[in-house]
């Protein structure tokens, strides 16, 4: 069986002020991913998301760091499971981590077992349950970042996404340094997944805690997309829509800096506004009375 990509052609019908023509179109890949884990003998399926196929060894391992399910330096391997229950036309969505530890306690995700690509997983289900695994960000930072800095990561951003450029259907993540150099960027169907392979690379080059980064999503910040963050030890997160409130009371408790609306030249700092330098420009004269 062929190897699913990200983009899937269509032949569709183009109707545009009276007039009609045949054309060819270009999507986003939808796919599920069944993500399973492996050790002492033992295979659990932890969850099945729907995902843009591409990096998925890197949304697998990022997924499961995201959920407290593995830690940077437990993965042994990462392949396509070729299992017999597996079918052919499915073995290309199927992923196998390998462990060199016990399979840890999962019970957590079991009524999350089916996720959307729009939803994601949220493992934690609560500020309460992210408090038992996530310390908050505490001490001295040495991450601060200029408003002309974070006014370029949208476009920035949008060069990288060469996926988005043929279908104007995908989410993306990039990581950044507080000067604006783009490290790496995901895209993915869904705004999670694109942070999940973001970490996951990361995860996998050795790179994790991501300290004295920044990451920006292409849609808002949810719950999830900050909970993904604080695990990875990431300071600052922008969006470039609006953050949800769960997402706000998380970055304010955690010490995580969250910047939301970032767009032509604006934004709004919901949390941790200290790693954002005030504005160089000056402020205007003042009204006569």
């Amino acid at each position: 069986m062929s190897r699913p990509g990200p983009i899937s052609r269509y032949r569709v019908r183009q109707v545009s002020r009276g007039h009609e023509r045949e054309r060819r179109d270009d999507l986003a890949t939808e796919e599920p991913l069944e993500i399973r884990v492996l050790a002492a003998g033992e295979s659990r399926t932890v969850a099945i998301t729907m995902r843009t196929p591409g990096a998925d060894f890197e949304l697998a391992a990022g997924f499961l760091h995201g959920e407290g399910v593995i830690a940077p330096g437990d993965v042994t391997a990462i392949g396509y499971c070729t299992d017999e229950d597996v079918l052919p036309e499915a073995r290309y969505n199927t992923v196998s981590v390998r462990l060199n530890r016990p399979i840890p306690e999962i019970s957590h995700l079991e009524r999350h077992f089916v996720t959307s690509s729009a939803c994601g997983v949220c493992g934690s289900g609560s500020l309460d349950a992210l408090r038992n695994r996530c310390a908050p960000l505490t001490g001295p930072t040495t991450l601060t970042v200029t408003p002309e800095i974070l006014y370029g990561l949208p476009a920035t951003l949008r060069q990288a996404q060469g996926v988005f450029g043929r279908t104007g259907g995908l989410h993306a993540a990039g990581l950044f340094t507080p000067d604006g150099t783009l490290i790496q960027a995901r895209e993915d169907v869904g705004r999670h997944n694109a942070v999940d392979k973001l970490v996951g690379w990361a995860l996998l080059q050795g790179r994790l805690p991501l300290t004295g980064h920044l990451l920006l999503v292409s849609g808002r910040a949810s719950y999830e997309i900050l909970q993904k963050a604080l695990a990875a030890g990431i300071e600052l997160v922008c969006a470039v829509s609006a953050p949800s409130s769960l997402a706000v009371d998380l970055a304010r408790e955690f010490g995580q800096t969250l910047v939301g609306f970032l767009r032509e030249e604006r934004f709004n700092v919901y949390a941790g506004a200290e790693r954002v330098t005030p504005c160089s420009a000056a402020p205007p004269p003042p009204r006569s009375r």
